[in-house]
């Protein structure tokens, strides 16, 4: 089960395409961007520990998009 609420992923689906999304679709969608939000912050503590740091910066993660 996903942390992101089924609701959030519905309202932001529902603005950004006009269209409505199942419980079921809200639900893969919600674990799929938790999947994604992981291997960010994975790779944004990669980046802080390389730069010597223990506090992840909006720096960090942005080069974790210039990486994919």
């Amino acid at each position: 089960m996903a942390s992101i609420p089924k609701n959030a992923i519905k309202e932001l689906f529902s603005k950004s395409t006009g269209l409505a999304i199942t419980d079921d679709g809200a639900e893969l969608l919600a674990n799929m961007l938790e999947e994604e939000a992981r291997k960010i912050s994975k790779s944004a503590v990669d980046n802080a520990k390389n730069d010597g740091r223990r506090k992840i910066t909006k720096d960090d993660i942005i080069r974790c998009s210039s990486k994919g």
